[in-house]
């Protein structure tokens, strides 16, 4: 973390709600700004660079997927946990396939946001390698390269648009080209924590993964579901 200290954002339209989550991430030593209202949240995003959104998925004016959307797309790489209200996993899916790092759905107790919250600053902003120091740490496993300096990811000659998790996912999935990881192993790997164990975590960032890749579930051309226990890197040719 750099010197300016950690900072969130909370969006949320119920007031009590929100003065609650203020609190919460205050206490985890977060510097907290908070708005009502999607259009607010773009530009606060963009003036303050947060490191982590709490984001309403029914707002009044746009709806947090929207708003997480549009955060991706102008390049935030601020840490997204979607709330909802509504206890459908449709919604939890989308939000997640937007872009999002994760979920609570409504009621939540103080206690799990926290643990998320800082979970999420404690994930390492590259994965261990043996490179010496001073060196570039790059990974390649066929066309796929993995640059854990500049968090660049390249297939053939173009360069993947991932989000944060999404290369943490895959940064994982390259450092042990041939193990079989298992959903339990990269949800402590790259969520760092356990706090969770909600396989619909793992499954939609794979998803996206495989879309970005060029990929999907039947083929296993990049990613590879070994039933029963988790995902493998493919051929890689």
């Amino acid at each position: 973390m750099d010197d300016r200290g950690r900072r969130a954002l909370v969006v949320e339209d119920d007031a009590d709600l929100g003065v609650l989550l203020v609190e919460v991430l205050s206490q985890a030593g977060f510097a907290v700004q908070t708005t009502a209202f999607g259009r607010d949240a773009l530009s606060l995003v963009k003036r303050a660079d947060p490191d982590l959104v709490t984001l309403d998925l029914g707002l009044p004016d746009l709806d947090g997927v929207e708003v997480c959307r549009q955060l991706r797309a102008a390049g935030s790489e601020a840490y997204v946990i979607m709330l909802t209200a509504r206890d459908d996993e449709i919604d939890r899916l989308i939000g997640l396939e937007i872009g999002a790092d994760d979920y609570l759905s409504k009621p939540f107790s103080p206690r799990e946001l926290r643990a998320r919250a800082m979970a999420m600053m404690r994930r390492p902003r590259r994965v261990e390698s043996s490179t010496m120091p001073g060196t570039p740490a790059i990974m390649r496993f066929g066309a796929l390269s993995v640059d854990l300096d500049s968090r660049v990811a390249v297939l053939g000659e173009e360069e993947l648009d991932l989000t944060r998790t999404e290369f943490d996912l895959l940064a994982t999935l390259v450092s042990g080209p041939r193990r079989v990881w298992t959903r339990e192993s990269l949800l402590n790997r790259v969520w760092g924590t356990d706090w969770t164990r909600d396989a619909h975590l793992i499954e939609v960032h794979v998803g996206n993964l495989r879309r970005k890749l060029g990929d999907d579930s039947r083929s296993g051309q990049w990613i590879r579901t070994v039933r029963g226990v988790g995902y493998r890197l493919g051929p890689g040719v």
